[in-house]
């Protein structure tokens, strides 16, 4: 009699639970369908594409940007690439000088704002999409893109707020503001009060709940399906214990994790590369072909062109103007020194790590075209791996799953510490900009930081799929204000790189003894 007992209160319970979570689902889905049709104007024109292609404006709008930025500073990425690197071991650096990171710590924080899961799923999908040849493209944009970097990490240091007890703050908003009022050009708070917007959205959705999002995916396929907040509650606490300690903070552990996870993911796919070392002459032949035939894919070279590009463009940021608000930290009496530190961003984050995904997967081997469709599909299981990210991951995964049987374990690391990173990066970006709206304070910063942890909790929780492309949207929107003002304040840039090149050549500049 218990157990029939027992059996029926479990059945009405089970009922009961099943309603609940139906009724929440509902719920959700009505808030998607609410949502998108609110925002969903937005995000088309953000990532429309041009007329009569599938190439994103935007992607067009960063390339183009990159492309003038590197022709008027003289190929700046290439001529300052190993002053770059001494100024990051800290050959320059006065510890005397204002500012709270070092410039190694500068760019380490940087770095983990863009080093993250595009760097896995995003180059997968624009491999399958646009074969081994998107590689080529993505390596250059990243090349270009060093430029855009060295431009707007200038103007963030020069511009900056440096305040009595050793804070400061930076970016594009003050830049903006300062450096139109200093060129008399107008419209320069209008820019600033939008690009903060802009900024917070981005920073709540894509820097947060999409990272808390995937990370609970990541790791809820391997440890078996249960509640996303969880895992929300248990990054939200990781990650208020690091930024509430501000910027110098979250600093002292993305000096430790950048580099880390850095190494543990080039280090796993250099592994693959050197167990297939006899097809590396191969794999680099159908890179450099797809990148100018197209090999069959889908779109040819244009289609190559376009995802290379574009994964460039989403992965490191350049021209975004978020690195701006971690690199002005540094300190540094000569904003042009953090110019050239920033520009090795998009070198690492594109050029290497980038280009180690699409080179293990190319010369892996789990990568064949279907002859019927002209589509690539995985070799091991037939999965078209050619749209959406858990496709993109499960391309990557297969691709390392190919030196030994674990290494989609590591990979789940590197996801998780991908996603943290970003997570505490992203969180100064949008404090910076809800501090330059609301004012300087503590509680003001503490009402963010709790705000922002908040959202670490719902965006692992729940499915927000508008939400994300709304926040995207907004990160690129932050590209579109920041560009226009770059091109009216580039030439304040040059005038500093003139004078400090011409004081490091007469020695004016020296290394400083430490």
């Amino acid at each position: 009699m218990k157990t029939r007992t027992f059996m029926a209160a479990s059945g009405l319970a089970f009922v009961a639970t099943s309603a609940v979570a139906q009724e929440a689902k509902s719920i959700d889905q009505t808030v998607n369908e609410v949502f998108a049709k609110a925002t969903g104007p937005f995000v088309n024109l953000i990532f429309a594409p041009l007329p009569g292609t599938s190439f994103p404006w935007i992607v067009l709008w960063l390339v183009v940007a990159a492309s003038i930025f590197t022709l008027y500073f003289g190929f700046i990425q290439f001529r300052a690439f190993r002053h770059s690197i001494e100024l990051v071991k800290g050959d320059y650096s006065d510890p005397n000088d204002a500012g709270e990171v070092s410039h190694f710590q500068a760019l380490a924080t940087a770095l983990s704002g863009t080093v993250g899961l595009g760097n896995i799923a995003g180059v997968a999908v624009a491999v399958g999409i646009g074969g081994p040849g998107a590689t080529f493209w993505m390596i250059l944009a990243g090349l270009l893109g060093m430029a855009s970097k060295f431009t707007e990490c200038t103007l963030g240091v020069k511009y900056r707020n440096e305040y009595p007890d050793g804070t400061v703050s930076g970016g594009p908003m003050y830049y903006m503001s300062k450096g139109f009022a200093e060129r008399n050009v107008p419209g320069g708070k209008a820019l600033a009060v939008a690009f903060s917007v802009f900024c917070i959205l981005g920073a709540l959705g894509g820097g947060n709940m999409f990272q808390a999002n995937q990370a609970h995916a990541q790791i809820s396929g391997i440890l078996g399906d249960y509640p996303g907040w969880i895992t929300g509650l248990v990054f939200a606490t990781v990650v208020f214990a690091v930024i509430v300690g501000g910027i110098k903070s979250i600093a002292r552990v993305t000096e430790k994790v950048v580099p880390f996870m850095g190494v543990l993911y080039v280090g796993t796919a250099l592994i693959i590369i050197l167990m297939n070392i006899e097809h590396i002459g191969w794999a680099f032949g159908q890179i450099f072909a797809g990148a100018f035939t197209g090999l069959g894919v889908a779109g040819g070279l244009v289609g190559a062109l376009i995802q290379g590009f574009k994964r460039a463009a989403f992965s490191n940021e350049a021209g975004v103007g978020s690195a701006a608000i971690a690199h002005s930290a540094v300190r540094t009496k000569e904003p042009i020194t953090e110019g050239f530190v920033s520009l090795l961003e998009p070198f690492i984050d594109t050029v290497v790590i980038c280009t180690m995904t699409a080179l293990v997967i190319t010369i892996s081997g789990v990568q064949i075209m279907d002859p019927e469709t002209g589509r690539f599909i995985l070799a091991d299981n037939g999965m078209i791996a050619t749209t959406g990210d858990v496709q993109g991951v499960a391309l990557t995964s297969a691709a390392f799953a190919t030196g030994f049987s674990w290494f989609p374990y590591v990979l789940a690391v590197a996801v998780i510490l991908f996603a943290f990173s970003t997570m505490i990066s992203w969180s100064y970006y949008g404090l910076k900009a809800w501090t330059y709206l609301f004012g300087e304070g503590k509680t003001t910063e503490l009402v963010f930081k709790i705000i922002f942890c908040v959202f670490v909790v719902i965006g692992a929780a729940a499915s927000l799929g508008p939400v994300i492309d709304f926040s995207d949207a907004a990160i690129f929107a932050m590209a579109v204000v920041n560009i226009t003002a770059l091109y009216f304040l580039m030439p304040i840039v040059k005038k500093e790189l003139i004078s400090y090149q011409t004081r490091l050549k007469s020695g004016e500049i020296k290394k400083f003894n430490h």
